[in-house]
């Protein structure tokens, strides 16, 4: 009966300033920093997740050639091994059990998607640790928060999305996600 953390593409490029940056993306990661100073014993496995795009590639059509349509296509954006693609330095990940990489040459908005340096997916993760309920914090929450908080109540865990700790794209979009996970069985709460 554990309980997991799920930190989702907290990362320069989807912060203020990075290539595909959303409002407040800075302060998700200092609210996700304080709620691990304070509770980050109250979890069995911490795991953060980092988009991890191939260089010279189109990511199997996830980078737009021209235009990005911001829906299936988009501007090039946390290239594996550069500023972007690391995490926003607002965020401590010195607690973190697991870190996830995820689009590593195909497009990918769940953290279910991601596997670890040794292989190992979260659904192993989650198994192995035993994780009935698992905490979702982190960007955006119209697409990658959605997606693996999505992936998560498929695969039978119980979900909370702390709704302090996400950050969208749009406005409209992230209520349109929060309400469909509320739907799917989520619960929307707040970190405190």
């Amino acid at each position: 009966m554990g309980t997991a953390l799920f930190i989702v593409d907290v990362q320069n490029d989807f912060t203020e300033g990075g290539a595909l940056g959303v409002d407040g993306g800075d302060a998700v990661a200092e609210g996700i920093t304080r709620l691990l100073h304070a509770h980050a014993g109250d979890y069995d496995i911490i795991v953060a997740s980092r988009d991890w795009h191939d260089p010279d590639s189109d990511n199997g059509g996830h980078f737009a050639s021209g235009e990005p349509d911001y829906v299936n296509t988009w501007p090039v954006h946390c290239v594996a091994c550069t500023a972007g693609a690391e995490y926003d330095p607002g965020l401590d990940v010195a607690s973190v059990t697991h870190h996830v990489k995820k689009g590593q040459g195909t497009p990918a908005y769940s953290l279910f998607e991601g596997v670890t340096d040794e292989g190992e997916t979260v659904e192993q993760l989650l198994d192995e640790h035993g994780i009935v309920d698992v905490d979702v914090t982190g960007i955006a929450t119209d697409y990658c928060v959605r997606a693996s908080a999505l992936d998560a109540i498929s695969h039978g865990r119980h979900v909370r999305v702390f709704t302090d700790l996400v950050a969208g794209v749009a406005a409209d979009s992230s209520q349109a996600a929060l309400a469909e996970l509320a739907h799917a069985g989520a619960e929307l709460a707040t970190a405190g």
